[in-house]
């Protein structure tokens, strides 16, 4: 038997939707067997996510693991998967997240048995992306990803009191801001109108390619007129942007990562977002290479405005779980950037800074759920004093800030100096200016924020307790992670530089 006579990418997406079918079954009082349920299925997907990245030929490269049958022939859909160095990296990086936000909802109050299907159902969704050469199964996997979102935020998701001012007091009061209502349905409808622009971008594929096919690698060889190239991919970058983040668009990931559980934050920011910005590298620019070389400057000018823009954003926020919120925006500029270069080093830091942000921000957001549980409270001006009580919990939000400002040592570092590098060598290099700036602030609001929580004076009585017990599994993982792949990137860099090289070949230069 062979790698390639494995389904291991099936089961890989299957075995979160076939552990949601058991907990659909069992009864909710079964509290323990439900978290043991999800958490069983969670680790089969990541033994195959890591039996593909230990078994992927870099020297072969190209797609392995290959699984294709045919579904409606006349209308050219197939269940089509497969994985690159790209995929693999990103389907490694799901289930890490998937596991530890188990851990980080471990005592879910309410509603548990819910709360772990729809879960599983979006990280089902988020597999299938990753790893879908066939169009129209890629979309069904990426509206099954983002439509459970309204349901985990609005059910188990928190509110936060905001106070309007300014002449639309009473009209902004009236949209419900800052509840956990407003920022599900914010979301849902911001992404359902991305998927609107996607869907039509895929239409618009399977018609003027002449082949009446969504298989990716055939589309692959088609070449369209500039003209087609150019709304295809714009259709494709506000689609696909809007989940990524992307400014002006990018309004409704503050208030659903604000408003979202624990777990659901570190998906939403540290997978979710990603399916974005692999969107709009894998089918917009690589599908359409004309257009990405023709609107690569307008993507990049968007992208360092992002990293400013998301880090002055942080920056002003009184809410801890806004300043990680905004710090998303920020960064996923970087990987945008790094897109926008067209040239390896920048396209294997974007792809770096997906997965390394994606731990970061999800131990960020595990830490801020401990803070939360334990103190009763995200006002930054009402913390202080933390590192005492909490040294743990202070060491670990540490490692993450010190990873977000891009301190060497830490995987920020590497991803930030292989996009900043990039954009550099990119015919548009005065794009490293603001970059850099974006990267000053970051480092401004990080240190203001972890001296304020955990080393400013002490503003509450009531006494706090450290992590205990399973509390330390997702902190101690997600930072080891980032620690080892600052000192040793080519874990990553690999794999992913090998399917670099190979997309870079679809550009001429």
């Amino acid at each position: 038997m062979t790698t390639e006579s494995i389904p291991i990418l099936s089961i890989i997406v299957l075995s979160p939707l076939i552990g949601a079918f058991l907990l659909i079954i069992q009864p909710e009082k079964w509290h323990m067997q439900i978290k043991l349920t999800a958490l069983l299925f969670s680790i089969v997907s990541l033994l195959g996510s890591i039996f593909i990245y230990i078994f992927y030929d870099q020297t072969a490269g190209g797609f392995q693991f290959i699984e294709q049958i045919p579904i409606v022939k006349n209308l050219g859909v197939s269940y089509y998967l497969a994985a690159d160095g790209i995929s693999i990296t990103l389907v490694l990086l799901t289930a890490i997240i998937l596991i530890t936000g188990l851990f980080a909802s471990w005592k879910m109050p309410f509603r548990s048995k819910e709360f772990y299907i729809l879960l599983l159902l979006l990280t089902t969704g988020v597999f299938g992306v990753f790893v879908s050469f066939d169009l129209f199964l890629f979309f069904l996997f990426y509206e099954l990803s983002v439509l459970p979102m309204y349901l985990l935020i609005g059910i188990w998701g928190t509110s936060a009191k905001v106070t309007p001012k300014g002449i639309f007091a009473n009209a902004i009061k009236m949209t419900g801001l800052g509840s956990k209502e407003y920022g599900a349905m914010k979301l849902t409808l911001y992404l359902l109108l991305g998927s609107a622009f996607i869907l039509v971008g895929f239409f618009g594929l399977y018609i003027f390619s002449g082949l009446h096919t969504f298989n990716y690698t055939a589309l692959e060889e088609v070449t369209l007129n500039k003209g087609t190239q150019n709304w295809l991919l714009i259709l494709f970058y506000i689609g696909f942007g809007t989940l990524a983040g992307v400014w002006p668009i990018h309004t409704w990931s503050p208030d659903g990562h604000a408003a979202a559980p624990t777990a659901v934050s570190m998906m939403h920011a540290g997978v979710l977002m990603k399916l974005g910005a692999y969107g709009i590298i894998r089918i917009g620019m690589g599908l359409l290479p004309d257009a990405a070389e023709t609107l690569a400057p307008l993507i990049g000018t968007v992208a360092v405005i992002n990293i400013v823009y998301g880090a002055f954003g942080a920056m002003w926020q009184r809410d801890l779980k806004y300043v990680v919120a905004y710090s998303s925006v920020s960064h996923m500029g970087i990987v945008l950037l790094g897109a926008a270069t067209l040239n390896e080093m920048g396209l294997n830091g974007a792809i770096f800074q997906m997965f390394s942000h994606g731990i970061m921000t999800a131990l960020l957001f595990a830490l801020v759920g401990l803070i939360y549980e334990k103190a009763h409270s995200r006002e930054i001006l009402k913390m202080g004093g933390f590192a005492k009580s909490m040294p743990g919990i202070a060491t670990f939000f540490l490692i993450g800030a010190l990873t977000s400002l891009g301190l060497p040592g830490l995987s920020g570092f590497v991803a930030e100096i292989l996009v900043f590098l990039g954009a550099w060598k990119s015919p548009l290099s005065w794009w490293l200016i603001p970059a850099v700036l974006g990267a000053f602030i970051t480092a401004v609001y990080v240190l203001r924020v972890a001296k304020w929580i955990f080393f400013g004076p002490k503003k509450n009585s009531t006494p706090l307790k450290d992590a205990i017990g399973y509390e330390w599994i997702a902190p101690t993982v997600l930072s080891a992670i980032l620690i080892v792949l600052g000192v040793y990137p080519k874990l990553l860099l690999d794999p992913i530089s090998t399917s670099i090289v190979e997309f870079l070949g679809k550009f001429v230069k």
